[in-house]
């Protein structure tokens, strides 16, 4: 709850526009008794998927009829920590196919790797199901941009984990910003630490029994199976992943782009390093990357290897020519010119109310809080700053074109190839 405001009428409506944005959308969700149709749905990936699962376990009216994963050891994990209790399991899968093959499916929730993301999610729509899919949601430039208009070419919901945006204080936070609270928002800077270990060398080796390592590299080009690479470790390799800034850089560069009312960004630039460990990572662990808007610049730093701990600065701060206002956690502070706190704001945070969001728009046509389109255009600069860290540090973009301009280096990592049988209409 804010402490003060110098503009409590603003405030006030700030408020009541929020509450009416989330309140009565969730708890009809959440309302005993309420008759409501049913929204069946198959979960893909149960590592980060069985946050999705036990999100949707709280939802009423909602059928979780598959789990699916390439992993035997996983699919048993679920059933044992989230259906022990349950007098119904769903059917479980390695292949997700057969699940859209089922007419009464409403929704695919994609919680895969990155290289998963965009395929997936394609024949799913091309099926004629509904998708909410994980950040990043495309594994490089040329998915996210083909991402972007994928709901109105199939006419399906898409919904992007990008989970703050459902988060209410920071709506709240947003709408003060939209509202002058801090003036004209000229930048934004987002901080990001972890204190990752290594990854050491990876071996050669069997592919583990119970594993169709086959069917998880699905659509990316054949490599051998080494012993540091799944379920994880997939992350710091450009084969499948994009490093911390396709990781958690999506959540501050959707934020950031977010409060600061940014379309593309016009020049991209990313310096860093692995710096930490001598291993078989490949993206960097040392990452600062910024975004040139025009009227406005974002700047992303990120330390994935030490946590910096003494610094502990805010997630996102936007600065604004009457102060400064920041992430901190599921809330928010704004600073005067001097740092004098003036208000702040909190509330809950999680995925329950972001899936809760997608589950009505399907049920009832709500409008998405993360649609795919809006959520790409933010994934998109990730990948580009990506891009520059591999080219040379710098990019020019065309934002009405959608295309990196003078850096024919540059170009050739905008997609990639594909197995055979596997490339997704793009």
């Amino acid at each position: 709850m804010p402490r003060t405001s110098r503009r409590p009428f603003l405030w006030n409506s700030i408020r009541a526009g929020t509450a009416l944005s989330t309140t009565p959308m969730f708890h009809r969700l959440q309302a005993a008794g309420t008759a409501s149709r049913r929204v069946v749905v198959a979960v893909m990936g149960l590592g980060r998927g069985l946050d999705h699962v036990r999100a949707l376990q709280k939802l009423q009216d909602v059928e979780i009829r598959y789990l699916v994963d390439v992993d035997e050891a996983r699919l048993k994990r679920a059933v044992q920590s989230c259906f022990a209790s349950a007098g119904r399991v769903p059917q479980l899968l390695a292949d997700f196919r057969r699940a859209l093959e089922d007419r009464e499916l409403d929704a695919l929730f994609v919680a895969t790797p990155n290289h998963w993301h965009a395929p997936a999610t394609l024949l799913a729509c091309e099926a004629g199901k509904h998708v909410y899919v994980e950040k990043p949601g495309s594994h490089n430039a040329a998915e996210a941009v083909a991402m972007s208009g994928a709901a109105g070419r199939y006419r399906r919901r898409i919904q992007l984990g990008t989970q703050r945006r459902s988060w209410p204080a920071l709506i709240e936070a947003v709408a003060r910003l939209r509202a002058g609270e801090i003036g004209e928002v000229r930048s934004a800077r987002a901080w990001y630490t972890n204190s990752r270990a290594t990854i050491g060398r990876g071996r050669a080796t069997m592919v583990p029994a119970g594993l169709d390592y086959d069917l998880w590299q699905g659509p990316a080009p054949e490599r051998p199976f080494v012993d540091n690479v799944v379920h994880y470790n997939w992350h710091w390799r450009w084969h499948w992943g994009g490093g911390e800034v396709a990781n958690n850089g999506p959540h501050a560069f959707d934020l950031a782009r977010w409060g600061l009312g940014a379309g593309l960004p016009r020049r991209v630039t990313c310096g860093g390093g692995r710096h930490h460990f001598q291993d078989d990572q490949e993206t960097p662990d040392t990452v600062l990357a910024t975004l040139d808007f025009g009227k406005a610049s974002f700047i992303w730093d990120g330390s994935s290897c030490h946590p910096r701990r003494h610094e502990s600065l805010p997630f996102v701060t936007w600065y604004g020519e009457k102060g400064s206002l920041s992430n901190h956690g599921t809330g928010y502070r704004i600073l005067d010119p001097d740092g004098k706190e003036t208000a702040r704001g909190d509330g809950p945070g999680g995925d329950l109310r972001h899936i809760a969001n997608f589950i009505e728009a399907i049920r009832e046509n709500e409008p998405l809080n993360a649609p795919i389109g809006e959520g790409q255009d933010s994934v998109l600069p990730c990948h580009l700053a990506n891009v520059a860290y591999r080219t040379g540090g710098e990019l020019e973009f065309d934002p009405a074109t959608r295309k990196i301009l003078h850096n024919r280096e540059a170009a050739r990592l905008w997609g990639r190839e594909y197995r055979r049988g596997w490339k997704p209409r793009l």
